[in-house]
């Protein structure tokens, strides 16, 4: 731990630079994806958005914070409801439904692991059995999901012609280590990566560098689905991939004229929730433990540790000159984690967490940072979402934005971040029961898809409820405006099922169960209407 201690001796001294960026030259681009951050986690964030005082939070975010207060910070920023979703549209410039890719697997069968045939009209990367253990006969069965986007798309080291691009973490996007799945399979530098939702924080190398199959009917000799990287002499996961991160940019410093990517996919701070003895003891003494919800001193030592990864880096770019040619984004993969025991963290006053549609599990914090360019330290109200990552980073590094896809530039926003946007239209789709529970009801989350048109967003759980919000007038979701306004409820639903019926392949959609019983229904009574209507 001491080698990485001496990394961020200067990392708070500050991360602006005396140079200045030249709008016409092709940036660096670090994008740093954190896993399972909730909104709230970021203190700039609580008290920009949730009214916190700094000196009640818990958390400790100081090299976050820098960045929020220096660059274009986003209020409304969307990611999916899992990572998988997530990491899917950050590639492809996709809504991640059109794609199949519609919640996150944890090693589940797939045809293509199963060894089995692959139906007309399948992927072989599609799992065909994946739910949670619920102890209750519900009225829709699980979709299909597919595992794996195709290298054959045009992902993001193909759009950034001309990058060297590389790829350190979290993948899950490969089938669970299917050959040519891989982050190298579509362009990447491998330098350390896991195709997995999940790691071990400690002594987690032998299981990256395993090459045993984790299914044995895969049709390949060995699996594909890690590389540890060169050693680091970190025992912390969080640090070594930072030290492998910043080698990373001292070798790119030496040859300053090609353009870079790198695409550093924390694990941090998913579960399991597992951090530096001494940064827990840290937090169980803080007198400010529980203030908002925050009260597990573990979760808040694996906050500190992704924020110093994140101080590290920028002290890096600084060091080796790479600052103002580079530009810095760092945003999450979905909202916080409420549902384990103890919860790892509060989204509140946001409503719901990770698997909810609701704000609290699908805002994010968002921030861009370049010196020289995007440092106004403003803050942007425009809706943005993580389709339009590739479209942005494509426009500002002169390349041509693929055609089909769901995002935008957000350049414009980036540039003028007080200028008034044109309304978007957003949709989630997620068609799974999980064993989260609802925050209203307190029963399994259901199949849910939603649709945010300009400042109304309307949330179909399909048993049968629809739910109408006013964002901006409600960011926290309280008063629910469907009776209010039926006719706008009902058009926003239309508009919902159209686009899912013309976007979202069938064998992803959930299916009815044919061994429901209404009877024994403990919620409100089932109301298909999927097939009746609104």
């Amino acid at each position: 731990m001491k080698k990485f201690v001496s990394i961020l001796l200067s990392a708070l001294v500050g991360i602006t630079s005396a140079g200045h960026a030249s709008p016409s030259k092709s940036p660096n681009i670090v994008f740093i994806l954190a896993d399972d951050l909730g909104i709230m986690d970021v203190n700039a964030y609580a008290v920009r958005l949730g009214s916190r005082k700094e000196a009640e939070l818990v958390y400790e975010t100081p090299n976050l914070d820098r960045l929020v207060n220096q660059g274009v910070a986003f209020s409304q920023a969307y990611a999916n409801q899992l990572c998988s979703p997530t990491r899917a549209a950050i590639m492809t410039g996709k809504i991640a439904a059109r794609l199949g890719v519609t919640t996150a697997t944890p090693r589940t069968p797939t045809y293509y692991n199963q060894g089995r045939p692959v139906p007309d009209g399948f992927s072989p990367h599609d799992a065909f059995s994946h739910q949670d253990a619920i102890r209750r006969t519900l009225a829709w069965g699980n979709a299909h999901a597919k595992t794996a986007i195709s290298p054959e798309l045009p992902t993001l080291p193909k759009v950034l012609s001309g990058y060297d691009s590389a790829f350190i973490g979290k993948w899950h996007l490969g089938g669970h280590g299917a050959e040519g799945m891989q982050p190298g399979d579509h362009g990447f530098t491998e330098i350390a990566y896991l195709d997995s939702g999940a790691s071990s924080y400690f002594n987690w190398r032998p299981s990256w560098n395993q090459k045993k199959l984790p299914f044995p009917k895969m049709p390949q000799k060995e699996s594909a689905a890690g590389k540890a990287g060169a050693p680091t002499g970190e025992d912390y996961l969080t640090d070594d991939l930072t030290v492998q991160a910043v080698t990373y940019l001292k070798e790119r410093a030496k040859t300053p004229d090609q353009p870079f990517f790198l695409y550093f996919c924390h694990f941090a701070v998913h579960t399991p929730i597992q951090a530096k003895q001494d940064d827990v003891d840290h937090f169980s003494k803080k007198p400010q433990l529980g203030n908002g919800g925050h009260d597990n001193p573990t979760y808040a030592a694996m906050v500190k540790s992704l924020d110093e990864s994140v101080g590290a880096i920028l002290k890096a770019l600084g060091e080796t000159g790479l600052a103002d040619d580079t530009l810095v984004v760092f945003t999450s993969d979905n909202g916080g984690v409420e549902y384990t025991d103890p919860a790892a963290t509060d989204n509140a006053p946001f409503k719901g967490g990770k698997a909810c549609l609701y704000e609290g599990g699908v805002r994010v914090p968002l921030v861009y940072f370049q010196p020289g360019r995007f440092d106004q330290s403003a803050w942007c109200d425009a809706v943005v979402d993580c389709t339009d990552f590739l479209p942005t980073f494509a426009a500002l590094t002169g390349n041509p934005i693929p055609a089909d896809v769901d995002g935008q530039s957000i350049l414009p926003s980036l540039e003028n971040p007080a200028a008034e946007q044109p309304e978007r239209t957003l949709y989630w789709h997620y068609p799974f029961n999980v064993i989260v529970k609802h925050p209203d009801n307190g029963f399994p989350l259901t199949p849910h898809s939603a649709i945010r048109v300009g400042d109304m967003k309307l949330i179909w759980d399909w048993h049968g409820n629809l739910e109408l919000y006013d964002i901006p007038a409600d960011p926290f979701e309280e008063k629910d405006l469907s009776e209010e306004k039926p006719e706008l409820t009902d058009k926003l639903f239309q508009q919902l099922k159209s686009w899912i019926k013309a976007n979202v392949e069938p064998r992803y959609l959930p299916r009815l169960n044919p061994r429901y019983e209404p009877e024994n229904e403990e919620r409100e009574p089932f109301k298909n209407l999927w097939d009746t209507g609104g």
